[in-house]
């Protein structure tokens, strides 16, 4: 199994004098509630601590309480730019989720405070960008931008889930985020479906006729 540790490799093959490269990454695409939130970070090299070297990994690989910490330095360090966007329930099952976490990824671009010349994105969806864009295949695994957006896209989501958890309880998605676990499924069945749920989802779509 191949092993991969983030660099500026992929940053550092656009000529830094056309402009800024930004990396993207997204979560949410699996639960079956929640909207799917995309994040774009522009880091600046010479600024780029060698704590946050360290830290900056993929999301997935960090517990919570790390991934956190990490978060909270990452949008308050220097050599940091930002942006988050994200696709409402309503537009996941509108669009389907690949075309709703192409246009949070757009939408975390533009709330940059810099726009950047080359973005580099994570898995295989591209968005639709004026910029160049370069996907990359466990790119929050090899790419500095990529995994620090990872961290920022994970962490945003975390929040509003744990803040929907307080207005439905029952489903446990300050634990399961609105993934498809037995506390989710049981409750959806015993409590219906809310405002929050994928209805295109098929495990949701099944639950419709079934639950009041």
């Amino acid at each position: 199994m191949t092993l991969f540790h983030p660099t500026f490799k992929f940053e550092n093959e656009f000529p830094l004098k056309e402009g800024p490269v930004a990396g993207v990454d997204e979560a949410g695409c699996g639960p079956w509630a929640g909207p799917v939130v995309a994040a774009a970070v522009i880091i600046d090299q010479d600024l780029f601590s060698d704590e946050l070297r360290i830290s900056v990994k993929d999301s997935k690989k960090l517990i919570r309480s790390k991934r956190e910490s990490t978060f909270e330095k990452l949008i308050m360090h220097p050599s940091i730019q930002y942006g988050v966007g994200e696709a409402s329930v309503q537009e996941i099952d509108q669009l389907n989720i690949g075309r709703a976490t192409r246009l949070a990824m757009v939408r975390a671009i533009q709330n940059l405070k810099t726009q950047p010349t080359f973005v580099l994105v994570d898995g295989i969806r591209s968005p639709d960008l004026r910029q160049r864009v370069q996907t990359v295949i466990k790119g929050d695994q090899q790419s500095f931008s990529i995994a620090a957006a990872s961290i920022i896209a994970k962490v945003t989501r975390d929040k509003i889930m744990d803040s929907l958890d307080k207005e439905h309880p029952s489903y446990g998605w300050k634990s399961n985020a609105g993934y498809g676990t037995k506390v989710h499924h049981d409750a959806m069945k015993l409590y219906g479906l809310t405002p929050h749920h994928r209805l295109s989802y098929a495990p949701v779509k099944a639950l419709l006729g079934k639950v009041s």
